[in-house]
């Protein structure tokens, strides 16, 4: 069993991972030009991932559940992966929750 962590990589502008125990990908952020606003969007999901508030459960179009992670702002600054069950969501969920505040960064950018 891994550590949860963040990641962070590049590929034409950079991105994290939360990476949860059992290693899989439980939320994601996309879409940052420099690493520092990336870095800052990471420093945003610790700060929010403690309020169930901040999350916003959705069903995508092909009746899979997901949630967002908000930040005070309103700005959806993560998306989880697709759960097939309302359990596994909530699941997913109480997982940011934990580990999110506390997880290390990793730079693979």
């Amino acid at each position: 069993m891994n550590n949860p962590k963040f990641q962070v990589n590049r590929s034409t502008q950079y991105y994290y991972r939360l990476k949860a125990r059992n290693g899989e990908n439980i939320l994601s952020g996309e879409g940052y030009t420099t690493k520092q606003s990336c870095l800052n969007g990471i420093a945003s999901v610790k700060a929010n991932a403690p309020y169930d508030s901040k999350y916003e459960r959705k069903i995508s179009t092909n009746n899979y559940y997901y949630f967002v992670l908000k930040a005070a702002n309103g700005e959806v600054i993560g998306v989880s992966e697709m759960y097939t069950t309302i359990q596994a969501r909530e699941n997913g969920i109480e997982a940011v929750k934990r580990d999110a505040p506390t997880a290390p960064i990793e730079d693979l950018a």
